[in-house]
């Protein structure tokens, strides 16, 4: 699928990968237009959390190393916390995106509000260090608006909630309705 992928998308393609010597040589021969380092056990069915890579720089540097030697950007999925930003800055990386899991997850408006005030103290911060933001995980048509105000943010990575939309009413106008959630 990636290589038929590869040859079609005419915006920019953003392979989401967990960070192994398997996953990083399909990114060498694909060359999509960036990566996304993400935590991923074999069992998941989604990802549950950012990737903790305060204790793995070692690791993981030889893989960003290897991707941006060959020419392609990576970001590095992590949580919104000041350490994650600080070795992601350490590592050189051109992007991060933010998980938004906790905040989609949160029960009650005053998690909800600490977990958006928590995104939004991430992207200054990283923007502060010179990183480009993204975020992402768990957003819908009724979560995402607050997340898409966050002053620096350049993309949200909204999968599961577009595709179940589009089964009911086509993809035109799923992505239509999430772009009006969006700018609302």
């Amino acid at each position: 699928d990636i290589r038929l992928l590869r040859q079609i998308v005419r915006t920019h393609l953003n392979l989401e990968m967990a960070a192994t010597d398997e996953m990083v040589a399909i990114a060498l021969e694909i060359k999509p237009d960036y990566v996304t380092l993400v935590p991923e056990k074999r069992e998941e069915v989604t990802t549950e959390g950012g990737l903790n890579i305060t204790g793995q720089i070692p690791r993981i540097g030889r893989f960003i190393d290897q991707l941006q030697g060959a020419g392609i950007p990576v970001s590095l999925f992590i949580d919104a916390e000041p350490v994650q930003i600080r070795a992601s800055q350490k590592l050189q990386v051109k992007f991060i995106e933010l998980h938004t899991g906790r905040y989609a997850e949160a029960r009650d408006e005053a998690t909800r509000k600490k977990e958006l005030d928590s995104l939004a103290m991430g992207c200054k911060q990283a923007i502060s260090v010179g990183l480009r933001v993204n975020a992402g995980h768990g957003l819908t048509y009724r979560n995402v608006y607050p997340v898409a105000c966050i002053p620096g943010i350049e993309e949200l990575n909204i999968g599961h909630s577009i595709i179940s939309q589009a089964v009911l009413v086509g993809m035109e106008k799923a992505v239509r309705e999430m772009k009006q959630a969006i700018s609302r």
